[in-house]
């Protein structure tokens, strides 16, 4: 719905949910926070040979998320101004109050900042996740998904599609920093389902042989970005984009979060496989060469902060596409606004200040949840299972018009 006014009506009625934070006992947000954080900082200081000022770094940190309050960075920093600005409210409170979407960002880049990453030295511009990547890569069940290509390349190309997109929509499930709380299920092992399913509408947008450009907004490497890969050499073999536009993070955010370096990874990986996948990876390394495909980045895909905050220079270079996609749950909550909304609020009506019509393909495993039938909600919820972070369920859901105006949300709950 591109009618603003309609928005605003539609999420003044809601009265604007509350932002998730992560103070609810027993919450996911919280469990983030207290358990996965810590466990993370443990499996980054033993994933490299650092020295005692990194561990001591760790450390501080550490203690300081569970027993402090949140700190700024320090004198020197190259970043360090525009994170006061971006932190002011939140410094010298406990990180359980903060925003679940800042403090999340906040922690990666206080992550980088004990390892040496991203100040002058030794370290600089080393990956602390590079080993879990690249083990991923190097893993049995991306040879064996890279095999199952073999079977689908007779295949007609609308099945092919298909296929295809639902591959790239399950990759989401492929997160190497998602684990789920003790007792959950771990994904695959429940019998998956989607939530919501607009593909039609979708495959509507692109038909065959239209000058569209595609953007989208990449999320995990690995097992997920090899998918991603596939379905945008789909895209462009069979006519439904003459040019695609991959964003990726400026640098490394929420464990698997891909970059440039891990595009070229997955590209080297497709390109050493045998049959489809390998003919397939040359087809988008040549792509690459001819500008039909192209990978940028910008500062803002590492921001604390919703879509509907994002700079002009971005709003107008996804502004140009036909259809922007969206990939993965980080994407989503940054897509609607990662607040306690009704799951029957609708998708169309939160993504309306989006620039250009919009896809989101996501694995759900955080709360955020828009978008549902209101006879889906109930069979969910009536199943008892932790259906919104299991990651066990998905969603496809596509709003068809380009954007309007942004909604009147206050940016200082972002």
């Amino acid at each position: 719905m591109g009618d603003t006014r309609a928005t605003s009506r539609a999420v003044g009625d809601l009265g604007l949910p509350p932002v998730i934070t992560c103070r609810e006992p027993g919450s996911f947000a919280r469990g983030v926070m207290a358990e996965r954080h810590p466990a993370l900082i443990e499996q980054v200081r033993e994933a490299f040979p650092y020295g005692p000022g990194q561990h001591r770094a760790l450390d501080a940190l550490l203690h300081e998320i569970v027993h402090g309050v949140v700190e700024p960075l320090g004198p020197g920093s190259p970043d360090r101004e525009l994170w006061l600005g971006w932190g002011r409210e939140h410094f010298g409170r406990p990180w359980f109050d903060a925003p679940f979407l800042w403090s999340e960002s906040y922690f990666y880049r206080r992550l980088l900042g004990a390892v040496g990453y991203v100040d002058e030295g030794p370290w600089q511009g080393v990956d602390p996740f590079a080993s879990f990547k690249r083990a991923e890569l190097r893993g049995s069940t991306v040879e064996e998904e890279l095999r199952s290509l073999d079977d689908l390349a007779g295949a007609p190309a609308t099945e092919r599609a298909a296929a295809l997109l639902q591959a790239s929509l399950w990759g989401n499930r492929a997160d190497l920093g998602f684990r789920g709380p003790a007792g959950e299920s771990t994904p695959g092992e429940a019998d998956p389902g989607l939530v919501a399913d607009d593909s039609a509408a979708l495959w509507s947008l692109l038909p065959a042989g239209s000058p569209a450009t595609v953007a989208v907004i990449a999320d995990n490497t690995g097992r997920e970005l090899i998918p991603d890969l596939l379905l945008i050499d789909h895209l462009l073999e069979h006519g439904h984009a003459d040019r695609v536009v991959l964003h990726v993070k400026p640098g490394p955010y929420y464990v698997s979060d891909a970059m440039t370096a891990d595009v070229i990874d997955c590209l080297r990986r497709l390109n050493s496989a045998p049959g489809e996948a390998g003919a397939t990876g040359v087809r988008i390394w040549e792509a690459m060469g001819a500008g039909r495909l192209e990978v940028r980045t910008h500062p803002f895909f590492c921001a604390p902060f919703p879509y509907e905050r994002m700079p002009e220079d971005l709003r107008a270079e996804l502004g140009a596409a036909t259809l922007t996609i969206l990939k993965g749950d980080l994407n989503y909550r940054r897509l609607v606004g990662d607040r306690l909304w009704p799951a029957t609020t609708p998708f169309a009506d939160l993504t309306a200040y989006f620039p250009s019509a919009v896809a989101a393909l996501r694995t759900l495993k955080s709360d955020v949840v828009v978008g549902l039938d209101p006879r889906t909600l109930e069979r969910l919820d009536r199943s008892g299972r932790k259906w919104r972070t299991s990651g066990t369920h998905a969603l496809v859901q596509v709003r068809s018009r380009p954007g309007g105006a942004a909604l009147s949300v206050p940016p200082r709950n972002g």
